[in-house]
C-alpha cells in the first residue's frame, strides 16, 4: 500500500511565482519555528527556492541542500526526487544549494551538514518534492488532453495518455509550472521502487575525473588576491607588536593586515602571500598559563579520573561491584586529534560595501553566513555564500565560531579587494581545532556466571559543545552529550552502570571530529566488554549477544560481521582477530579485525564491516563510506596524534602526523545487514567507532596485553 503523505502543518510546498526557463520549479515555505532549535524570533515566510528544476530540455537539476565532500549527496539526495518524479536517469545533475532559511536541516534546524544526516533528513522531504512534481506534470498533460489524470502516467521523463499521447516532462515542464502544487501526494510503496536500493553510480564522477568539479580552491575571480595567515605558536596569545619591514621588498605582497586570529600577509599569488608571511617579524604576548604540555594535561586528567565526577548515568547500586567475583579495572588515555582534510580550508570574498559575496566549502553555510554578515556589518541576506564542492572535512568546516570564513572577510573588508585567504594544511594542523584529549576509568565486575553486576565509568576531557549554539540542547545539568554518548545510552544490559564526566577547561580549540563521542567511548566500551568476556572465558561474540539480547538489530550485525569474517575458524600463524560492536547516529555496526603483529609494530590485514543504517539509497556510496570510516578510523588507532609542548603543537603536516596510507590500508569487506526500520539512518560516520576496539581486542589475543593508550604506535607490541 503507498504512504500517504500530509504533513502541511510542518512544511507547505508552494509552487515558485517565476519560472525560469520555462521550466518546472518545485520550492517549498518553512516558518521559523516548529521545534526546530535554532528557530527564534517570529514567524516570517521565507522565499520559496527551488529543489527542483525541469528545464525544456528535460533536464532535471536537483539542488541539493548539503555540503558534497566525498560522501555522495548529488548522487543519493536527487535518487530520492527522482525516484517519485519517474525522471529520465540519465537527465539529472546536481547544483550545491547556496546559503538560505529554505535549506535548513530538518534534523537540526538550520542548514548544515552533519551528524550523518543528509539523506536521513531528506528522505520523506526530497521524495515528497518528486511526488510532487510528477503530479503537476500528469495534471498539465491531462489537462491539454482533456481526460482525467488516472488516465495518464508519468515514467522515464514522459507522460502517456489515452490514444497513444505521449508528452515529454520538458514539454509539459512550463504548463505544470502554472498547475497548483499538491499538498497531499501518495508516496511509491518500497515494491515500486526502480531506484531507491540499487547500486548507482555517481553522477558527478565524471566531471571529478574531468577536473571540472569547482572545489573552493579552484575559485578564480577578477583582480582576486591569496591571503595566508600567521596564527599565534600557542593557542590564546595576542599580537603584541609587529615588524613588517622584511616584507615590504618581497615581489607581490600588496597588504599586511592585523586581524582577530593573528596577522594576515595578502598578495597576488600563493607564493607572494607566503614568502611575505615567511619574512613576517610579530611579537607574541604569551601569558604562561597557556603553555600547555601534553604530559601534564594527561597526568591531571588521570587525576581527575580518580575520583568521579557530576553524573550522567546513576547506577541503581554503585557499590554493587564490590559483590563481583571478578573485578577489572581499566585507564584509558586517547590524544587530540586533527581532521587533516585533503583540501586546505579556504574561503574566497569579495566585499561590495553594501554587499558581500563568498564562496567555501561550508558545512554550515547559514551560521557562516551569519558570522559573515557580522564582520562587514550587514544583514545576512546581503551576504550571498555560493556552497563550493569540498575536498574532505571530517568536521572541521563545520565550525561554530567560523573561523577561517571570519578571517577571509575581516581581511576582505580591509583591503577592498577580492581576496582567497588559505590555509596551508601546517596551518591547521598546528593551529586549527582537535578532537579532544579524554581520559577514561572503568571499574566493571562480575559474578560468578559471567554476569555483569556492576559497572563503574569516569570520563575526563574538554566539552566541543559548551559556548556554542549547541550547548541549549545538548548540554543538561553539566552534562556534555557527546562527552558521554556511547556510553551512558549503551545498548547493553550492564547491571549498575554509572557514568560521571570531568569537564575540563583549556584554551586548546576542540571540534566534533568523524563520529565525535563515539570516538573514544566506543574504543572504551568494546575492549572492557572484551576484556570481561575473558574474565568470565566466554567467546567474545556470544557474551556480547547475551548482554544484547533484547536489541535484534545489534545482534544480526554482530552475528553477520562474525560469519562473514570466518569467526572461529583458524588462522595463520601469527594473526588475530577482534571483534566490535556499536551504534551511532541511528546505525548499527560490526566489525572484525585481522590482525598480526610485525617487528614489534601492529599490522591490519583485514577488516570485515556489517552494517544496519535502515534503508539503503545506493549501495555503492554506502560501501564506499563505510571504507572510508574504517581506513580514517585505523589512522587514529594506529598512528594519529596532537601533542603539545610548553603551548606549541608538535606535529605540522603528514609526516610527524601519521594517517594511514595506501600500502597500509587492509582489505575492507563491507556487507549490508536487511534492517527492520523503514527509513535510513545515519552512514557518514558509523564505520568510524568498531575499527579501533576490533583491531585492539585482535592485539590482547596475540599479545596477552590490553591496549589502553592511543595510538598504537606509542606501544611496542609482541
Amino acid at each position: 500500500m503507498d504512504k500517504t503523505v500530509n504533513d502541511a502543518s510542518r512544511r507547505r510546498f508552494l509552487q515558485s511565482s517565476a519560472a525560469v526557463a520555462g521550466a518546472l520549479v518545485i520550492g517549498f515555505w518553512l516558518p521559523e519555528k516548529g521545534g526546530r532549535a535554532f528557530a527564534q524570533g517570529t514567524p516570517k515566510p521565507v522565499h520559496p527556492n527551488a529543489f527542483l528544476r525541469i528545464g525544456k530540455d528535460g533536464t532535471v537539476t536537483v539542488i541539493v541542500k548539503h555540503l558534497e565532500f566525498g560522501q555522495g549527496v548529488t548522487t543519493s539526495l536527487p535518487m530520492l526526487i527522482a525516484e517519485e518524479l519517474a525522471c529520465d536517469w540519465t537527465k539529472v545533475k546536481a547544483e550545491l544549494a547556496p546559503a538560505g532559511p529554505e535549506f535548513a536541516n530538518l534534523a537540526f534546524g538550520m542548514q548544515g551538514t552533519g551528524g550523518s544526516s543528509s539523506v536521513s533528513n531528506s528522505w520523506e522531504q526530497f521524495r515528497t518534492v518528486g511526488a510532487q512534481a510528477r503530479t503537476m506534470l500528469v495534471s498539465a498533460a491531462a489537462a491539454q488532453w482533456k481526460v482525467k489524470p488516472e488516465a495518464c502516467k508519468a515514467d522515464k521523463g514522459l507522460v502517456t495518455g489515452p490514444g497513444g499521447r505521449k508528452a515529454t516532462f520538458g514539454q509539459l515542464a512550463e504548463a505544470a509550472a502554472k498547475m497548483p502544487v499538491p499538498e497531499k501526494v501518495a508516496l511509491k510503496a518500497p515494491k515500486d521502487w526502480k531506484l531507491i536500493g540499487k547500486a548507482t553510480k555517481r553522477i558527478d564522477s565524471q566531471e571529478k575525473v574531468d577536473a571540472k568539479t569547482v572545489f573552493g580552491m579552484d575559485v578564480k575571480r577578477p583582480n582576486l588576491h591569496v591571503a595566508l595567515v600567521l596564527h599565534p605558536p600557542v593557542f590564546g596569545a595576542r599580537v603584541a607588536g609587529i615588524n613588517a619591514e622584511k616584507v615590504k621588498g618581497i615581489a607581490g605582497v600588496t597588504h599586511v593586515v592585523e586581524i582577530s586570529g593573528g596577522v594576515a600577509v595578502v598578495g597576488k599569488s600563493f607564493w607572494a602571500a607566503k614568502k611575505g608571511r615567511d619574512a613576517l617579524e610579530v611579537q607574541w604576548d604569551i601569558p604562561e598559563a597557556l603553555k600547555v604540555s601534553s604530559d601534564k594535561l594527561t597526568a591531571q586528567y588521570k587525576e581527575l579520573a580518580k575520583q568521579p565526577g557530576p553524573s550522567a548515568k546513576k547506577a541503581a547500586d554503585p557499590n554493587a561491584i564490590k559483590t563481583a567475583a571478578k573485578t577489572v579495572s581499566a585507564e584509558y588515555e586517547f590524544p587530540f586529534l586533527a581532521h587533516a582534510p585533503m583540501e586546505p580550508l579556504n574561503c574566497t570574498v569579495e566585499f561590495r560595501g553594501a554587499e558581500a559575496e563568498i564562496w567555501a566549502g561550508s558545512q554550515f553555510q547559514m551560521m557562516d553566513q551569519g558570522a559573515a554578515a557580522k564582520v562587514f556589518g550587514l544583514a545576512p541576506e546581503k551576504v550571498k555564500l555560493h556552497t563550493m564542492a569540498a575536498g574532505g572535512g571530517f568536521g572541521r568546516r563545520a565550525n561554530p565560531v567560523s573561523d577561517y570564513i571570519v578571517e577571509a572577510c575581516e581581511i576582505a573588508k580591509e583591503i577592498k579587494v577580492p581576496v582567497k585567504l588559505i590555509w596551508t594544511r601546517e596551518d591547521d594542523i598546528k593551529g586549527g581545532f582537535y578532537r579532544p584529549a579524554y581520559v577514561h576509568r572503568v571499574d566493571a565486575g562480575i559474578d560468578a556466571q559471567g554476569k555483569v553486576v556492576g559497572w563503574n565509568h569516569v570520563i575526563v576531557g574538554q566539552s566541543i559543545i559548551a559556548g556554542t549554539p549547541f550547548e541549549g540542547f545538548l548540554v543538561k545539568d553539566g552534562i556534555d552529550h557527546t562527552s558521554v554518548e556511547g556510553v551512558s545510552d549503551s545498548p547493553y544490559e550492564l547491571a549498575n552502570l554509572g557514568v560521571t564526566l570531568h569537564t575540563t577547561k583549556s584554551a586548546i580549540p576542540s571540534l566534533w571530529w568523524r563520529s565525535v563521542g563515539h570516538t573514544h567511548t566506543a574504543f572504551v566500551m568494546e575492549t572492557m566488554v572484551d576484556e570481561l568476556a575473558a574474565a568470565a572465558g566466554q567467546d567474545p561474540v556470544a557474551f556480547r549477544k547475551a548482554l544484547l539480547a533484547k536489541h535484534p538489530r545489534h545482534v544480526a550485525v554482530l552475528e553477520t560481521a562474525a560469519a562473514k569474517a570466518g569467526w572461529g575458524k583458524p588462522l595463520p600463524k601469527g594473526r588475530a582477530r577482534g571483534i566490535a560492536v556499536h551504534e551511532s547516529f541511528g546505525s548499527v555496526c560490526a566489525q572484525v579485525a585481522e590482525v598480526s603483529i610485525e617487528g614489534g609494530a601492529v599490522k591490519v590485514h583485514r577488516v570485515v564491516a556489517a552494517l544496519d543504517c535502515g534503508v539503503v539509497v545506493n549501495p555503492l556510496t554506502v560501501e564506499a563510506q563505510v571504507q572510508s570510516a574504517i581506513v580514517y578510523g585505523l589512522s587514529a588507532v594506529l598512528q594519529s596524534e596532537i601533542t603539545l609542548k610548553d603551548g606549541q603543537v608538535q606535529q605540522s603536516n603528514f609526516h610527524n602526523y601519521g594517517v594511514l596510507r595506501i600500502n597500509e590500508t587492509p582489505k575492507i569487506e563491507v556487507h549490508l545487514v536487511p534492517s527492520t526500520l523503514d527509513k535510513p539512518t545515519g552512514v557518514g560516520e558509523p564505520g568510524t567507532p568498531p575499527v579501533g576496539p576490533a583491531v585492539a581486542n585482535a592485539v590482547a589475543v596475540l599479545t596477552g596485553k590490553r591496549p589502553r593508550v592511543l595510538p598504537l604506535s606509542k606501544g611496542k607490541w609482541a
